[in-house]
């Protein structure tokens, strides 16, 4: 499984770069802090698979990476995607490099 940094994340979203953010975390938790991504729960990510791009990266994050491995594992396997990158630590590795403010559920 391909994997991305919050550094290299925080670096495409500087530099404008084309790619598409999915948060698989619940939607209570998405409402209490997000960094930008289309909020698509794990329970709901293959029912949903038609909002995610193909033809750019796609990061998936959640809390910690756990889920947004198991979001990928079922994307690649039901759908053949190639273009799927897991954000390694999610969104606690973002407040803890860059906003130690952010709450996180």
């Amino acid at each position: 499984m391909k994997e991305i940094t919050v550094e290299e994340l925080k670096k495409k979203i500087d530099n404008n770069e084309d790619f598409q953010l999915i948060d698989v975390r619940e939607t209570f938790e998405y409402e209490t802090s997000n960094i930008n991504g289309v909020n698509i729960p794990l329970g709901g990510i293959l029912i949903e698979a038609d909002k995610i791009e193909k033809d750019k990266p796609v990061i998936i994050q959640c809390k910690s990476g756990k889920r947004s491995a198991a979001a990928i594992m079922q994307l690649e396997q039901q759908f053949g995607l190639k273009n799927l990158y897991n954000l390694k630590g999610g969104i606690l590795a973002w407040q803890s490099a860059f906003d130690p403010d952010m709450q996180v559920y």
